[in-house]
């Protein structure tokens, strides 16, 4: 059971509304009504009638609305007390970030940070498996900020909508293939053969949303043998000769520049893709706000990285 469940009940229990409770909650209709039924199938009893409409609380959930009230005061004071006396680590900013990103962009763009903000102890939030899940790491208070790529043909990014946000540069993800004896690739997209070898991001990563849209627009013969939620799996499976994978071109600069991967398909199979950095629009902590406000400095004396050349 999670905190966010009963602040939900008691959002729509006093609102009746799931459009008004979404609103009140900062979150997307469809969010809150999974979450409500999550706490409902916790329980074990539905606690409202969809049945009308207004939406209205089941006799169940007249009992259990007074309880949620005190569960909910003891969990919110208990974690007060606690964080009053642990203020040593208020100065520790938290992200919520992709595999990729905190390899790539977060080391040299951190450096760049601190030459605005001084010395700054960051720490990244326990690795979700999936990217819903990394978006609930924000979204629920787990972290101070979520550091992303974003692209309008992943769904989830819907779960944002209520996040402010800055853009920090942007990523080229691009298809790639260890080369044959010629040079040539390996697994080409163009190959005009039978069904080219994948290396596959799966479903639940962002660049498995990023994707669907790109091959739903142009087929492809894909056969996957090979499903890691991480670039720097795929590469490596790239880099052995064992398939075709769309990989950021950050992550592989120096394959690139060596040969020992190569373009798998023309520019157009390319995924232009933004970085972005979220954070919820509730009220955070002094060490968060200021380093929230010097985001906005960056971008303005600090270029972003250059993307590697692909020749």
């Amino acid at each position: 059971m999670e905190v966010k469940w009963l602040e939900d009940f008691l959002s729509l229990s006093a609102t009746s509304s799931f459009s008004r409770s979404a609103d009140e909650r900062h979150v997307t209709q469809s969010a809150l009504s999974r979450r409500i039924r999550q706490l409902e199938t916790w329980i074990g009893v539905p606690l409202f009638d969809r049945t009308t409409y207004p939406v209205r609380l089941t006799a169940e959930g007249q009992e259990f609305l007074p309880r949620a009230r005190k569960i909910l005061d003891l969990v919110l004071h208990t974690r007060a007390d606690l964080r009053d006396r642990h203020a040593a680590a208020a100065d520790v900013v938290s992200f919520a970030t992709l595999n990729t990103l905190s390899l790539t962009f977060f080391p040299n763009w951190i450096r760049r940070m601190e030459e605005l903000v001084g010395p700054t102890r960051t720490r990244f939030c326990e690795t979700r498996s999936t990217f819903a899940g990394i978006i609930a790491t924000l979204i629920d208070g787990h972290s101070d900020f979520l550091l992303t790529y974003a692209h309008d043909s992943v769904p989830l990014m819907s779960e944002l909508a209520y996040c402010e946000h800055r853009c920090l540069g942007e990523e080229r993800v691009i298809p790639v293939s260890a080369p044959d004896a010629r040079g040539s690739p390996r697994h080409a997209i163009d190959s005009g053969g039978g069904p080219i070898q994948y290396l596959s991001y799966g479903s639940g990563s962002f660049f498995g949303h990023g994707l669907v849209k790109l091959f739903v627009e142009r087929p492809l013969p894909l056969a996957v043998v090979y499903e890691n939620a991480m670039s720097a799996g795929l590469k490596a499976m790239a880099l052995a000769g064992r398939g075709l994978a769309w990989i950021p071109e950050s992550l592989i600069a120096e394959e690139l520049r060596s040969g020992a991967l190569v373009r798998a398909g023309s520019p157009a199979w390319t995924l232009d893709v933004e970085i972005r950095l979220y954070r919820t629009s509730a009220a955070s902590r002094p060490c968060a706000e200021r380093f929230w406000s010097a985001v906005a400095d960056w971008r303005d004396i600090v270029p972003p990285p250059r993307r590697a050349s692909v020749g």
